[in-house]
């Protein structure tokens, strides 16, 4: 159960934003192999003067920071990272202009339905 966090500067994305979140998705349920009904994403766009990227990046550089369970391994990770630049390029994002941060976090530390995740039964695997 990630949840995912997109921040870039606001006006690129226009009237995509569903299309966005759904995009962002799939590369999701491709890399870490989460069930496709699983989803958490906020997409945050932000006024140009409350945004400042690193120097030389474009006008769509996009940050995506994904919090979810710990176990993934580095290959799902890879597969994470290499889907989400492919279906950010759809929009318009060059891979130079994408940032992600992946917040690995034991299960304890997720609070779900007035419980510790730790203690729910997952309809997924988390080790892929």
């Amino acid at each position: 159960m990630p949840s995912t966090r997109i921040e870039t500067r606001a006006g690129w994305i226009g009237d995509r934003h569903e299309a966005l979140i759904a995009a962002v998705q799939r590369a999701i349920v491709e890399g870490i192999r989460i069930p496709e009904g699983d989803r958490d994403i906020r997409v945050l766009e932000y006024p140009p003067h409350a945004f400042a990227p690193p120097p030389g990046r474009g006008a769509n550089y996009t940050v995506v920071e994904i919090s979810m369970f710990s176990g993934r391994s580095h290959d799902a990770k890879r597969r994470l990272y290499g889907a989400l630049a492919r279906e950010l390029a759809a929009f318009g994002v060059d891979i130079a202009d994408l940032k992600v941060v992946i917040h690995d976090t034991p299960r304890e530390n997720w609070g779900l339905r007035g419980q510790s995740a730790a203690d729910i039964e997952l309809s997924f695997k988390v080790e892929v």
